[in-house]
């Protein structure tokens, strides 16, 4: 049987070689361990055996191993302004030997092939073409649950603590432009590269609803309430919060969310 918690004792011990007191590794933590926790429940949903159950959990607790590193070096989680995260995460583990402190036993025997593919490509736009059934499926599951959190995330953090040192780099205002709005048509993920205001991003990050890949994830998401609250026109005072453009940019986002997905938020 796969030794969970000593997998998770290695990595909170891994943690205190940072600062903790920083919130962006403070929640980065709070993020990882959701993730490991998500991955588990989506693939008990899957009807996954006990190994690769196990290997589900794992590459949750694995997968944003680097964004400690990143905001060491950078001091923020952007990655166009910092490091692929993703890869960053992958050369800690596979080249640099950090997967080695790690418990193996009760994993299956394909796993670190599966680990090291999950890992590297979970924050890409698209998974690379020809992947086996076995190796997509893990890595679905993986990405699926890290935008689950991640709607959670965008609610709990404010932006000026997520972006950290690249805050300065994103325009205050502005509505989104007709090529993200053609993406939230389209029902696809908002590329890096459009992204050059606050509202933007706001609006890339909402359209991670559209790549879920499995029902338990589409259904998490809805239960937990965190899209929700980022679809919201009003804060808790009722008082508006995007300017009369970007509130109707919302509108249509949330439709079109709910169109894709067959369901009222």
């Amino acid at each position: 049987m796969f030794d969970k918690e000593r997998a998770k004792d290695v990595f909170l011990r891994y943690t205190q070689e940072y600062d903790t007191q920083n919130i962006l590794i403070s929640h980065k933590i709070e993020h990882t361990l959701r993730v490991a926790m998500l991955s588990e429940r989506y693939a008990q949903a899957l009807g996954m055996g006990a190994e690769d159950t196990a290997l589900a959990w794992f590459l949750g607790l694995l997968h944003d191993i680097g964004r400690f590193e990143q905001v060491r070096r950078y001091g923020t989680f952007v990655d166009s302004q910092s490091v692929d995260h993703a890869e960053l995460s992958g050369d800690i583990l596979f080249l640099d030997g950090l997967l080695e402190r790690f418990p193996a036993e009760g994993l299956p025997g394909d796993w670190r092939a599966i680990a090291e593919l999950s890992i590297r490509q979970h924050n890409k736009l698209r998974l690379p073409e020809g992947l086996d059934a076995r190796t997509l499926r893990f890595a679905e599951l993986l990405r699926d649950a890290d935008k689950t959190d991640i709607f959670r995330v965008m609610v709990s953090i404010p932006f000026d603590q997520r972006a950290g040192s690249s805050r300065a780099s994103f325009q205050d205002t502005g509505e989104a432009s007709p090529d993200v709005m053609a993406c939230v048509l389209e029902h696809r993920c908002v590329p890096a590269r459009l992204r050059r205001s606050r509202f933007e991003g706001h609006v890339s990050h909402c359209c991670l609803a559209f790549e879920l890949v499995f029902p338990i994830a589409r259904q998490t998401v809805k239960e937990e309430g965190w899209l929700l609250l980022l679809l919201a026109e009003t804060d808790a005072e009722g008082k508006q919060i995007w300017n009369d453009t970007e509130t109707e940019q919302l509108r249509i986002l949330r439709r079109e969310i709910e169109k894709a997905w067959g369901v009222s938020l």
